[in-house]
């Protein structure tokens, strides 16, 4: 495969055999390679143990498991949407394919624009614009099409203020890239490959950090119909499309079913249906200090935040990462005890019980060591008594001393009456 891989074009699922996200995507890998053959593509589909393979692994780049990488000549191009046979195989037709796409008629542009909810076209003849076109396409083909065309094939109501131009085509109409007022190409490609208004999961919102947009996210429940869910999410739609113009450059739209993932976000449980303003970038939120009853109040609440007045919660500081770390820890066992309870005893009940045992040895070491002072002591003391009062040959020494004090008839008398007690 190291040698011969440059004559294909290869789709490798790297995986580890451990792992459980790996064992969930196999069926699906094998509907990819099947639909992919079937289809009569000329990308090869294959998997590789990267830990039986750790050299060549390491030399793609992989770090996690499993990884997914479109290998085409030299370059080796990332999968990071989500992992369903269908947006796989598209992954692969894209970045298989030639890297712009002519539009060479009416027909065929009508066509792709019905296929492609965001379309990027690049429109005029050799320039430096096309150059840098070409560039960002190479980078960000993993993402969205590229396409070029000639100023004839647009639709009618498209008017350009000059040639060469890049456009993108979405929401039912079409903007002009200006690099004046857009900056880089490629970062106006990159901010503008979504649509103005998302239904938002947790890999969108891990995609949209890449805008560096601001999300504003309707967190309702798609299940409930009730006028209040309804509303909130109308509001956030016409902010998105009435005001386009004002916020699609600091600002993405959408709305989120349920609040499971937002509120492992935020560390908090918030009551839907709500409005919650998320800066992926650096974790911080804005809730709405009222209650939005009208897009007037919507569009006053994102102003407030552009000049500042809105509070900014949460974010990366050092408190909020302990917090974040305490708010892991204890999901992560509540979680484990909720699925299965035999086991979270056991992972949490051995290294208390282990912890347990060390300190009742320690406690009872303490205690023995304590008897151990208090009759040494008590044997100390009883030698400073002894050395108090002397010892038995300094007494008899003294005894002898008296003795030698008294008279030669006394010392007779004494004898005499020792005698006569044995």
């Amino acid at each position: 495969f190291k040698e011969n891989r440059k004559d294909d074009i290869w789709l490798v699922d790297f995986y580890a055999p451990w792992c459980g996200h790996c064992k969930k995507l196999e069926p699906v890998w094998n509907e990819v390679g099947i639909e992919m053959r079937n289809m009569g593509s000329p990308v090869k589909v294959g998997k590789m143990d990267a830990t039986s393979f750790s050299s060549i692994a390491s030399e793609f780049g992989v770090r996690g498991y499993p990884t997914i990488k479109l290998l085409k000549g030299d370059l080796a191009y990332n999968y990071r949407g989500p992992r369903t046979k269908d947006d796989i195989i598209e992954f692969a037709n894209r970045v298989a394919g030639p890297l712009i796409r002519p539009l060479p008629s009416q027909h065929m542009f009508e066509h792709v624009q019905k296929r492609h909810r965001v379309l990027f076209v690049y429109v005029g003849g050799e320039s430096p614009l096309k150059e840098k076109y070409i560039e960002v396409a190479s980078e960000l083909i993993v993402y969205t099409y590229f396409f070029s065309a000639s100023e004839d094939v647009l639709p009618e109501y498209v008017t350009l203020p000059e040639l060469p131009a890049v456009m993108v085509f979405k929401d039912g109409t079409y903007f002009v890239y200006d690099e004046y007022e857009d900056g880089d190409l490629s970062s106006w490609i990159n901010r503008e490959r979504f649509q103005g208004y998302l239904h938002v999961d947790g890999f969108t919102l891990y995609e949209l950090g890449d805008t560096g947009k601001l999300v504003a996210i309707a967190v309702i429940d798609d299940k409930n119909s009730s006028m209040e869910h309804t509303r909130l999410k109308s509001i956030i739609q016409e902010v998105a499309r009435d005001y386009r113009d004002h916020f699609h450059r600091d600002f993405q739209f959408g709305h989120m079913d349920g609040n499971d993932y937002i509120n492992s976000l935020l560390m908090d449980d918030l009551t839907i249906p709500t409005i919650v303003v998320l800066n992926t970038s650096n974790q911080q939120y804005f809730l709405p200090d009222r209650h939005i009853e009208s897009t007037e109040d919507m569009v006053q609440f994102i102003n407030n935040i552009l000049d500042g007045t809105a509070e900014a919660q949460g974010g990366d500081g050092l408190l909020q990462r302990i917090k974040r770390i305490i708010y892991d820890a204890k999901s992560t066992i509540v979680s484990v005890f909720k699925s299965s309870p035999l086991l979270g005893c056991f992972l949490f009940g051995l290294p208390l019980g282990v912890i347990s045992i060390m300190c009742y040895g320690i406690c009872t070491a303490d205690t023995e060591g304590e008897v151990f002072e208090h009759e040494g002591a008590k044997k100390e003391s009883g030698d400073r008594e002894l050395t108090d009062e002397g010892s038995e040959e300094e007494q008899e020494e003294e005894k002898n001393g008296k003795y030698t004090e008294l008279s030669d008839g006394e010392l007779k008398q004494k004898d005499i009456m020792e005698k006569k007690k044995d």
